[in-house]
């Protein structure tokens, strides 16, 4: 079936150009001005039209139904395709990991690639690599944090040298496990015990000493590296004195840390707040924006995962307890498009390279993030004129409060076809499952010529 998109503005690799949009057999077919034959016509009059969004950061897994009700949301949002975490757990291989996400996957709307997060490092894992790349997994996560999943330095430094080998890249978060378990219990014993005791236990330097300490590693390793969810301008100030050493360094941040504070945590609800990083001050939000905006930050996710309120509610009383992240899949569009490019921080184009170009070329996604002929035909039409406010309930996530509730916002995915299927029509969701899974190849590092 061909289907045009016609009379919309086209957010092009080479500027913004008055067009029209052929797709056909999953691709798209052709761009010009000319009208094309088609079966359906899209008419775009007033909108851009743009490459769909790939969201370089999610934890479907922690979602009440997976990969279901959420992947329908993403859509909803102009995203048509997630990397997710897949993890290996201590005892399992990594194609153990990649095998189980692979079955939750399976009615996921949008498409979708893995990450391979990583709880050690062996012999065993690097004679694994071969086997990802096989499968298409090209990009790996560590933690710092959590008793489960934690790794030490060395670790670590093995991962890196083993994945650059094979043209991957490693994500870390970063933050010290050692010294934010026992600031949490200072801060618990001092009678702080509700949601604004999270902030006071994982500070800032924290995060920046962990930021510091993985890029020493990374250079030691000679090897590029991915910060995740960057929060703080001490922990954009490590990464710059890296580059600044002539370091390969990828950051992404998310927009709870350029939108939200941890004034946040003081209010009643504060436990729906509670996520790792913590949200910090307004300095680190206009920190962020300004390194958004000058091209340092890399690539905006969202961290999503979906908990529903009861589950915060019943730890109000013990934030050490409280479920961690929020879901943000559906609203990552409107958030930037409203609050940076509405309001001059950053343009479309800088929008659509940090949503949509800059994860695919980092993560290997060859095929995707950029409307070109011959590449797959993940398509938005985003209306500018849309207004809207967000609440805790009128989301498509599968848990019952936002943290964006609240917010106005301005535009909207209008139709998102993804491998060239309408599955979003003038906002409503018309087409469920069908995602596809994403090979991901070794990325397009461009930074590497930049040092």
């Amino acid at each position: 079936m061909k289907r045009l998109i016609k009379n919309g503005t086209l957010l092009l690799p080479g500027g913004r150009q008055k067009a029209n949009l052929l797709l056909e057999g999953g691709r798209i077919a052709q761009i010009g001005t000319e009208e094309f034959e088609a079966d359906q016509v899209v008419d775009a009059e007033g909108c851009f039209v743009l490459p769909g969004f790939i969201d370089p950061h999610t934890h479907l897994e922690l979602s009440p139904d997976h990969f279901g009700r959420d992947t329908e949301a993403a859509a909803l949002g102009g995203c048509t395709s997630v990397l997710e975490f897949a993890n290996q757990f201590r005892g399992e291989s990594m194609m153990q990991g990649f095998e189980k996400w692979m079955d939750w996957a399976i009615d996921s709307t949008v498409n979708y690639g893995f990450h391979m997060s990583l709880s050690a490092w062996d012999e065993a894992h690097l004679r694994e690599l071969d086997k990802m790349d096989e499968v298409g997994v090209a990009s790996y996560k560590m933690y710092m944090v959590y008793d489960d999943l934690r790794v030490n330095d060395g670790e670590i430094y093995g991962a890196l040298r083993g994945i650059r080998a094979h043209g991957g890249i490693l994500g870390v978060h970063c933050e010290n496990w050692d010294l934010l378990k026992v600031i949490t219990e200072e801060v618990y014993r001092s009678g702080i015990t509700s949601a604004e005791g999270h902030p006071l236990s994982r500070p800032v330097p924290v995060e920046a000493e962990a930021v510091a300490r993985f890029l020493r590693i990374a250079q030691l390793a000679e090897s590029p590296a991915y910060v995740v969810h960057l929060s703080s301008r001490e922990g954009l100030e490590e990464i710059r004195r890296a580059r600044a050493r002539g370091q390969e360094v990828y950051v992404e941040t998310c927009p709870q840390y350029l939108l939200l504070t941890d004034d946040c945590y003081n209010r009643e609800d504060g436990v729906k707040y509670m996520m790792s990083p913590p949200l910090r001050k307004a300095k680190d939000t206009a920190a962020l924006w300004e390194a958004l905006a000058a091209g340092e930050i890399d690539t905006v996710g969202t961290d999503h995962c979906s908990f529903p309120l009861a589950d915060r509610l019943a730890h109000r009383d013990d934030f050490r307890k409280v479920p961690n992240g929020c879901a943000g899949l559906q609203h990552r569009g409107q958030l930037l498009y409203t609050y940076g490019v509405c309001e001059n921080r950053i343009t479309l184009e800088q929008m659509v390279s940090v949503l949509s170009a800059h994860p695919a070329r980092i993560f290997g996604v060859s095929d995707r993030g950029e409307l070109v002929p011959g590449k797959a035909a993940d398509v938005v039409v985003w209306d500018p004129s849309y207004r809207g406010i967000i609440t805790d309930t009128n989301h498509h996530h599968a848990c019952d409060s936002s943290v964006y509730a609240g917010f106005a916002v301005k535009g909207r995915a209008r139709d998102v076809f993804i491998n060239g299927a309408q599955v979003v029509e003038n906002g409503e969701l018309i087409r469920s499952g069908g995602g596809r899974y994403l090979r991901c190849g070794p990325g397009l590092h461009y930074r590497e010529t930049q040092k």
